[in-house]
């Protein structure tokens, strides 16, 4: 197949650029047409820059022979990749396509779960031993450039049981004396992960320590591979999906949104809705407990989406940056305390900055229209306390709410925004009529 001329026997050449920006909005079947349209060396670059599961929808749809062709152009590990998006019926064929030496590896990752570091790793790193000089480490290098290594971020030292020893740098191979042996210019301590290490930790080591890649080891510290920085922010911009679904109320979606049939978008979406709404109905039962004192003073009734949607919003603010505070590692479960402090203060403050608003509102009101009679000021009053309370709370809620989660197992992402704010609705309800049985009794109650 010549590089230069097109892939299928399409009309004219379609230039990349165009592909992707339609590539969202395509059928499968219309994708597979406008890459067919691609210059050979274009579709190869385009085919690479798609995501896993965009590279499995374009490999599976085409005849088997290209199929052939683009299952060898992947490194394993994106190949193992490609493989785990298809359907398991079609997996032992897909692997049955490459060549015996990458199938071998490519078997040995699927043995790992996906979101393993074992699952993300590419076993093709750069190597040499410690009783190597720099003259003879440099020739194996170039020996390991020719099996397709990828791009050598770093070149790790082993011994003959594959043991990760060290790590050397190859400008320290370049500047060194042509005799200076490995063990003397290798840094014997190396931050690795194990085998069986969750993805988002493995991230988490990578970006607290600015890593290019990082060994994979097993228990005994046989390295087995390498993750690196390109693989993790895959990982990254996963996890921050599934967080933000999940903080908006829903489950977490497996595939594009645009891509998500009608069927599994309303199942993904109807279960936290229900359970919200059977939550709010809550908020009726909490009104209908307080009807006494609603009906003496009518007036505290025109507050309550003043009040509830004050505490939900300040419960949301704090459950999003707590959750995301512990999706970067910046805190542990054992901060709630330190957590628990600034959200007192940070509450307290908001709630009084709010309160003095409703307040101030109150006042304005009453000067202009009369619309709250004589006891105005002490309406104001309850309105002014029930803000700083609820607030209060509402904060206090959201920021341990997370905490909790993590405490029982449960992604604290869970403890969505959305939740907060009617649990903080209920229980607001009862903070602002409670304050008003307290403020007003003797005057409208």
């Amino acid at each position: 197949m010549a590089h230069d001329q097109p892939i299928g026997e399409a009309s004219a050449p379609l230039a990349p650029a165009i592909l992707q920006e339609e590539w969202l909005t395509l059928s499968p079947q219309e994708r597979l047409d406008r890459f067919h349209r691609l210059p050979w060396a274009d579709a190869e670059m385009f085919f690479l820059s798609l995501s896993t599961h965009d590279q499995a929808e374009v490999v599976r749809g085409l005849p088997l022979a290209e199929q052939r062709l683009w299952m060898r152009l992947l490194a394993p590990d994106d190949a193992a990749d490609v493989i785990q998006e298809a359907p398991p019926e079609e997996r032992d064929g897909l692997l049955a396509l490459l060549a015996e030496p990458i199938r071998e590896e490519v078997r040995g990752l699927l043995a790992y779960d996906e979101e393993e570091a074992g699952g993300l790793m590419n076993p093709r790193f750069a190597h040499v031993r410690p009783e190597m000089h720099s003259r003879e480490a440099l020739t194996a290098l170039r020996q390991q450039a020719k099996k397709s290594l990828d791009m050598p971020y770093y070149i790790y030292v082993l011994d003959r049981e594959q043991r990760l020893l060290g790590v050397v740098s190859f400008r320290e191979l370049f500047m060194a004396s042509t005799e200076a042996s490995v063990r003397d210019l290798m840094q014997a301590e190396v931050i690795s992960v194990a085998e069986d290490q969750d993805q988002e930790s493995v991230a988490a080591v990578i970006a607290q320590h600015d890593f290019l890649a990082v060994p994979v080891v097993d228990q005994v510290g046989r390295i087995k591979g390498i993750v690196t920085v390109d693989d993790v922010m895959d990982v990254v911009r996963e996890e921050a999906t599934e967080d933000i679904q999940k903080l908006a109320g829903m489950q977490a979606f497996d595939m594009p949104y645009l891509r998500t049939g009608f069927g599994p978008l309303l199942k993904k979406r109807a279960g936290w809705l229900m359970v919200l709404f059977l939550g709010e109905m809550l908020t009726a039962t909490a009104m209908g407990y307080f009807e006494d004192e609603i009906a003496r003073a009518v007036v505290l009734a025109l507050f309550v989406p003043l009040i509830i949607s004050s505490g939900g919003n300040s419960g949301s603010q704090a459950a999003t940056l707590v959750v995301r505070a512990m999706a970067l590692g910046e805190v542990r479960l054992r901060d709630w305390w330190r957590v628990l402090r600034r959200e007192l203060g940070a509450g307290l403050a908001l709630g009084a900055v709010l309160g003095s608003i409703g307040m101030l509102r109150i006042i304005v009101w009453q000067l202009l229209f009369h619309p709250y009679g004589e006891h105005w000021i002490w309406v104001a009053l309850t309105v002014g306390l029930a803000l700083v309370g609820v607030v209060l709370w509402g904060t206090l809620s959201g920021s341990m709410l997370p905490f909790v989660m993590q405490k029982f197992g449960v992604d604290p992402a869970t403890s969505s925004a959305p939740f907060v704010a009617t649990l903080v609705d209920v229980t607001g309800l009862v903070i602002y009529f409670t304050v008003a049985s307290v403020m007003l009794r003797g005057a409208l109650l």
